[in-house]
């Protein structure tokens, strides 16, 4: 059974930095794309990151290019994202998902929700002002 566990949320004033890991386990595909999105309270669940399974090709959303860093270390199926210069409005329960790809199609990340199959539980993110 795939999991997908987050762990390194929290609160943190704004300017500061925190950063997510998403562990996958049980896996039973070779590649795989992962995409980082989030909720804040009242609103929809957004895109914030996605990463290709090479690891070579990144995606943001406008609102934290240049702040957040996706990467991942294929060795420990882990993926993270890096937070900086945090702000209020980046507070959120974020979360991981993971879609499985064939090997040809290892440079592609993906943006979209419903393009990802597996999820985690989520890790709330709470930045103060």
């Amino acid at each position: 059974q795939v999991q997908l566990v987050e762990s390194g949320g929290g609160s943190v004033q704004a300017g500061g930095s925190l950063r997510l890991s998403c562990a996958v386990s049980g896996r039973t595909f070779s590649s795989y794309a992962v995409g980082w999105f989030r909720r804040a309270l009242g609103l929809e669940r957004e895109f914030v990151a996605g990463i290709s399974w090479t690891g070579d090709n990144t995606s943001y959303t406008d609102s934290v290019q240049g702040r957040f860093t996706v990467s991942r270390d294929l060795a420990r199926d882990t993926v993270y994202l890096q937070m900086n210069s945090l702000k209020p409005e980046d507070t959120a329960v974020y979360y991981c998902a993971a879609k499985p790809v064939r090997t040809w199609l290892g440079s592609y990340y993906y943006t979209q929700a419903v393009e990802y199959d597996y999820w985690g539980q989520g890790t709330q993110v709470t930045v103060s002002s």
